[in-house]
């Protein structure tokens, strides 16, 4: 059994349908963290918008890259980085879906649940990584 503080890893190649792989990723993860059941859920949440991003955004769908999900728990912290091949993005310019013209759109959401589930979210300089922090 792997210790609580070491960084399970998961690579998957980019396509829609390997979605899946990160929740049973997490369901294995959580048989060494016993996370109580809202937590998971919030992670699952966060973790399926940041690598679907990765996928369509980052890596364009392209099989021949991967998106690498790493996990690690150090104390009452859960610290995951979504990691994706493609040229990165500004952060900044991912518009606000609260507003009302940005309400009716159908993307655009993703970035704004991470923030809303995790206590802190973060991007690498390039843009192509995102760590998100979960206080337990």
């Amino acid at each position: 059994m792997k210790s609580t503080n070491q960084p399970y890893r998961l690579e998957i190649p980019s396509s829609r349908k390997n979605i899946h792989l990160v929740e049973k990723f997490f369901q294995g993860v959580n048989e060494t963290f016993h996370l109580p059941e809202e937590k998971l859920h919030a992670l699952l949440v966060s973790v399926t918008e940041a690598v679907n991003n990765g996928i369509i955004h980052g890596n364009m769908n392209d099989v021949t890259k991967h998106v690498t999900v790493t996990c690690s728990k150090k104390g009452k912290t859960l610290t995951v980085k979504v990691h994706d091949e493609g040229e990165g993005f500004t952060p900044e310019s991912i518009a606000n879906p609260l507003q009302e013209e940005n309400l009716l759109n159908t993307g655009g959401r993703g970035v704004f649940l991470m923030k809303a589930f995790m206590h802190s979210v973060t991007y690498n300089k390039q843009g192509n990584e995102v760590t998100m922090v979960m206080k337990l």
